[in-house]
């Protein structure tokens, strides 16, 4: 807590949000008004908790949420139409334009739902990134949503005679048919088409209250009388932490963070990539943590991740369990971090949460890399980064030899142990002298030896007589 506590303060430090307490007649209904015309995502499931908490807070007789969305992120509808079921306090929702795909699911948990003449509600098909349906066991999550929500409006059974009548306020077969393209209702929907209601449709099929044209008229059709309107003004915090956690900001503080410790490994010591590179995860992971989504473990297994591949690089020669290791950990690290609430199984919605988490990761730090090796070749080539790298040759012209090349021509030459061998020494070719090594025991000085190979920079060597 006292870590998340610093957090808020330090992202607090820059923010000055005066806010006008409104002041509410005695007597009047109050509405509280929240807006939700945008796509759906963390951002937007920030703004509704912090809303109706302080609808709850000045006691609102009702909740009027003002929509036109065409969508977003399936999880965050799940979460927002869950506060909108479990929150005691009356929701209507104004569709003004559209409640498409997520935007229908979070409406049909309404209490109420109005639309302006010419508005939609419907197309709830789950779609991926290019707007492809995604398989059917990610459908099944959201047609169960769908059903689930339009039967917690609850039915009248009417018996008449032997014959047992079921009317539902909202028919879950409609709110499904929204999401399934095979499900035939008549008069309604065909079979290979999924449901979009108009306002008039929706409105004769029990989905809608009535048609309105503006927040008052709606307030009217609704019975509400004598009313005063409080509206949730989002504060710069709420603007700031929204921003960092849009998928799209995320994605580029992990191209940040990726490629600055690309170039700082690739130049040690020259601080600024490092220094990037952390700035961009205290901005990733501190909004994540201040909102409970991101825990201690997943900021240890990133930190730990880049731990192990520093260890990789700069201790244990080649590139092994420890490398891979710390590149799966920060990978599972930055994932994790932006999903609320895992569910640890891989069917329905806990699958499509983690698998585009974990693709918005990957795609993100392919980019990092791909782009960071073409930005070094030109930074490394032009004058204010040239210093970096050595860029002056040695050539032979010079008097610079090889030496490579000169103690590989040793090899099968013999020569005498100008020192000890036990088991480095020196010993001397044609009146010159070489570091060397003995390949098998010791060997003592002005014995005979032979060059018998050059592997990594070493001479070796081996008594003459043990041919």
């Amino acid at each position: 807590m006292s870590i998340r506590l610093f957090l808020a303060f330090i992202l607090s430090l820059a923010i000055f949000s005066p806010l006008l307490a409104d002041t509410i007649p005695e007597g009047k209904t109050l509405v509280y008004q929240v807006e939700m015309r945008r796509d759906v995502g963390p951002a937007l499931w920030r703004q509704t908790q912090r809303s109706f908490a302080e609808a709850r807070e000045l006691g609102a007789d009702y909740i009027l949420i003002h929509m036109n969305t065409y969508g977003g992120m399936v999880q965050t509808a799940d979460s927002i139409r869950s506060k909108i079921l479990n929150t005691p306090v009356p929701v209507i929702v104004f569709v003004d334009n559209n409640a498409i795909s997520a935007g229908a699911l979070i409406a049909i948990a309404a209490q109420e739902i109005y639309m302006r003449q010419g508005a939609s509600m419907g197309a709830a098909t789950v779609v991926d990134a290019t707007g492809t349906p995604v398989p059917d066991k990610f459908q099944s999550f959201m047609r169960a949503a769908m059903r689930t929500t339009a039967e917690s409006h609850g039915r009248d059974t009417v018996i008449i005679g032997n014959d047992t009548i079921v009317t539902w306020h909202r028919d879950p077969r409609i709110a499904e048919a929204m999401v399934d393209p095979a499900i035939y209702i008549p008069g309604i929907i065909d079979t290979g088409k999924v449901l979009t209601l108009t306002a008039q449709e929706a409105v004769s099929v029990g989905y809608s209250e009535g048609i309105a044209a503006n927040i008052a008229e709606v307030l009217e059709k609704a019975g509400i009388t004598d009313y005063h309107v409080v509206q949730y003004e989002p504060t710069t915090l709420d603007l700031i932490i929204g921003f960092l956690i849009n998928p799209v900001f995320q994605g580029l503080l992990i191209m940040i963070i990726i490629g600055g410790l690309y170039f700082e490994l690739q130049t040690p010591g020259v601080g600024f990539p490092i220094g990037a590179a952390l700035l961009a995860a205290i901005l990733y992971f501190a909004p994540l943590y201040l909102e409970g989504i991101a825990q201690n473990w997943e900021i240890v297994l990133f930190v730990l991740g880049i731990i192990l591949l520093a260890v990789e690089i700069f201790v244990i020669p080649g590139f092994g369990v420890a490398g891979i290791a710390g590149i799966g950990l920060m990978v599972t690290g930055l994932t994790l971090a932006m999903i609320d609430n895992i569910v640890w199984e891989f069917e329905g919605v806990g699958a499509v949460i983690f698998i585009r988490s974990l693709f918005l990761v990957v795609v993100s730090a392919f980019i990092a890399l791909v782009g960071s090796i073409a930005l070094s070749r030109k930074l490394l080539d032009t004058h204010m980064f040239s210093h970096l790298v050595l860029s002056s040759a040695q050539t032979r012209e010079q008097g610079y030899i090889g030496v490579n090349s000169l103690y590989r021509d040793l090899v099968g030459m013999t020569g005498t142990a100008a020192t000890s061998l036990r088991p480095s020494g020196r010993v001397e070719i044609d009146f010159e002298q070489y570091d060397a090594k003995s390949l098998v025991g010791f060997i003592e000085k002005g014995e005979k030896v032979k060059v018998v190979k050059f592997e990594t920079g070493q001479l070796y060597v081996k008594k003459e007589s043990t041919n």
